[in-house]
């Protein structure tokens, strides 16, 4: 039966979007085969993988993932020191649907939110 999902999310730059999700969010690379057209990151047993669209337009991209998480407030303070960018309307707070919530948008625009139970 089911077991995991992998979300597929486009990239404009394979080299771009590695360093962001490495450098700035905290995953590792997976596998150990180097694939032009594609790459695959994770990090505490969430993996995703970007697919190449050269001429993807960030403006046009509608793409988003949804990750729960066990210490939002941890995760979020933590990139926030480190300078991550949050989601102009995505700042951390508690949702009316019972979830506590932050966004950010990577280099393609595209969104990631992440949640909590309250």
């Amino acid at each position: 039966m089911l077991t995991v999902i992998i979300p597929k999310l486009p990239m404009r730059d394979r080299a771009r979007t590695r360093h962001y999700y490495i450098n700035h969010l905290g995953f590792h690379d997976v596998g150990t085969v180097h694939y032009d057209e594609y790459l695959l990151v994770a990090r505490d047993g969430v993996e995703l993988h970007f697919f190449l669209h050269p001429d993807l337009d960030p403006r046009k991209n509608y793409s988003q993932v949804y990750l729960r998480v066990n210490d939002i407030d941890a995760l979020y303070n933590g990139w926030m020191e480190q300078g991550v960018r949050i989601h102009p309307h995505g700042a951390l707070g508690d949702k009316p649907w019972g979830q506590r919530e932050f966004a950010l948008l990577d280099p393609d625009h595209n969104l990631l939110t992440f949640g909590q139970t309250v």
